[in-house]
């Protein structure tokens, strides 16, 4: 039986994804306990929020590093920072007007093949929110001085990513192509976090070739919807989310296009291959409200899971990436 060289590729793509660590009967590092831990974390009152700029921003930013640091990520040049500026309206997180600094942590692997090491795939999260909100704040209630723990918006992301980087460094199936790790600060105040790394990126723009990114992912709802958009910004994208789901125990919401929303949007501006991953909104986004007795961990483990898988296959493709715009 002969085949199209585009079915050549999905063969050899949906063979890896049978190989994979799962399959092999090694257990997942991935948990409800281990995605439940940093969620927490994260969104405990003690962070206040995690604004950037405040000592709670930083905290968050260390805990993430020492955790990247934990897995074996790599630093470009002497540290996982990557500092920025931004400005602070003033009553926002009860502070004056002022530039305050804040960082995005950063890391990655290199990929076991020496030529598609060159190129890399980019997965990430924010991990600011807004603090104790204010009148000029995203919050939905600016009369309500109060902290914004953002158990969901978006300690859920980085909840996944930590989860994913523990689950990667012990594979036994190592990347083709390098991949970096990246938390983001800023994104609620505009997504200025991707867009400085974007713009100051340590390797050259045209040797990313796709960025998955997660926000607002700790809700899973009883139907297990796991939305994404930009799936079509990348050769077989729609294909290969459709095929990874079917064992996923999820119900997937695939849209081609529709990369809007949030950090990896600063990458699709750019040409980049982009994929957004959420599971919904609620009544409780950007309000004190959204709290961690409301996130849902075993569906964490799900789509944390499930994007694993997707991040393993688009790091191994056998065929080239390239952007695919869907304007």
């Amino acid at each position: 039986m002969l085949f199209s060289p585009k079915t050549k590729d999905l063969i050899l793509l949906f063979l890896l994804l049978f190989l994979s660590r799962e399959m092999l009967g090694q257990k997942s590092s991935i948990t409800a306990a281990t995605f439940y831990k940093h969620n927490a974390y994260l969104s405990s009152d003690k962070m206040e929020g995690r604004f950037p700029g405040t000592r709670q921003n930083n905290k968050a930013a260390s805990y993430i590093k020492s955790h990247f640091k934990k897995y074996g990520l790599k630093a470009f040049g002497k540290n996982y920072f990557q500092p920025f500026k931004l400005f602070v309206k003033k009553d926002i997180n009860k502070m004056k007007s002022d530039t305050v600094t804040t960082q995005n942590v950063v890391g990655y692997i290199v990929g076991s093949d020496e030529k598609l090491k060159n190129e890399f795939i980019v997965i990430g999260a924010h991990y600011d929110h807004w603090g104790w909100g204010g009148k000029g704040s995203g919050s939905k209630k600016k009369d309500t001085l109060a902290i914004h723990n953002g158990a969901d918006d978006n300690a859920s992301g980085v909840a996944a990513l930590l989860s994913i980087l523990e689950e990667l460094s012990t594979s036994k199936i190592k990347p083709k192509r390098s991949i970096i790790f990246v938390a983001f600060s800023g994104e609620e105040q505009g997504l200025l976090g991707s867009n400085f790394f974007i713009n100051h990126s340590p390797i050259a723009k045209e040797n990313i070739k796709v960025m998955l990114n997660m926000d607002m992912v700790g809700r899973l709802n009883a139907k297990k919807h796991l939305y994404m958009g930009g799936a079509g910004t990348f050769p077989n994208g729609v294909e290969l989310m459709k095929k990874i789901g079917e064992n996923s125990a999820l119900n997937l919401i695939i849209h081609a296009g529709g990369v809007s929303g949030s950090d990896h949007v600063s990458f699709y501006k750019n040409k980049i291959s982009s994929v957004g991953f959420h599971t919904g909104g609620h009544p409780q986004y950007h309000t004190p409200e959204d709290d961690i007795d409301l996130i849902n961990p075993e569906g964490g483990v799900l789509v944390s899971s499930f994007i694993y898988q997707v991040l393993l296959a688009i790091a191994n493709y056998n065929q080239s990436l390239y952007f695919i715009s869907q304007d």
